[in-house]
């Protein structure tokens, strides 16, 4: 079965030449056609990714990466010209996976979609276990979620991964670049910003259930997931 994607852009060109070269790689794209209800429009195709731009008819991209995010954790990356740093951040903040600035090649948009598909949907198998406990909570791979008596989290995909690295490497320190490696591949797809975006969502989610303390950063040198110990280090 063909892994589908959503594209939500209003450049009808654009849209048909992404849509265009994505199908020759063996995906399957659906383009939105109301612009007014996207979100809507997303959750009934159930697609496997999301292509989003930020500048779009009545509603701007920022605003149904919201509207998305209530029901669904589908990995979704923002195409956009508008470049500037404060942009990227907020799309990250408000639960994107990737940007990618625009115009770009489309040998580029390509990796980064497999690499987000790939990492989304495939680590589970490779791995043996699909549960992992700690601290009295609960981590499920299948269901991405985060259990314990305080009630449950829900992590996208990305954040998933990032805490699996973690998990698994538990007590011990993990540099950023293994992270990188394991999300990304190659780290020219990745900076700083995305990194610790994705670290601080994290930390909000594991917060709810009171988990204030369990990551903790070395600064300079990564990461430790510990049931106990000191309070967090800056970010």
């Amino acid at each position: 079965m063909k892994q589908s994607v959503f594209i939500v852009e209003d450049d009808q060109t654009i849209a048909q030449v992404i849509s265009d070269k994505l199908t020759s790689w063996g995906l399957e794209c659906v383009c939105v056609t109301d612009f007014q209800n996207v979100s809507e429009q997303c959750l009934a195709l159930a697609p496997q990714l999301v292509l989003m731009d930020i500048s779009l008819p009545y509603f701007n991209g920022f605003h149904w990466c919201q509207e998305i995010r209530k029901h669904s954790n589908v990995p979704l990356i923002f195409i956009s010209s508008a470049s500037d740093q404060m942009n990227q951040i907020m799309a990250m903040n408000l639960g994107a996976d990737d940007f990618i600035v625009k115009p770009f090649e489309l040998e580029l948009l390509n990796a980064k979609v497999q690499a987000l598909l790939r990492r989304s949907y495939e680590y589970v198998n490779e791995i043996n276990e699909n549960n992992y406990t700690f601290a009295k909570t609960q981590f499920d791979l299948e269901k991405n979620t985060l259990t314990n008596q305080q009630g449950a989290v829900e992590l996208t995909p990305t954040e998933a991964k990032i805490f699996l690295v973690l998990v698994k490497a538990k007590g011990q320190l993990v540099p950023k670049s293994q992270i990188v490696e394991a999300l990304w591949q190659d780290d020219s797809f990745i900076d700083n910003n995305t990194l610790a975006v994705n670290l601080t969502r994290i930390r909000k989610k594991l917060a709810q259930l009171g988990l204030t303390e369990l990551i903790k950063t070395v600064k300079g040198k990564g990461y430790i997931l510990e049931e106990s110990g000191s309070d967090q280090l800056p970010l």
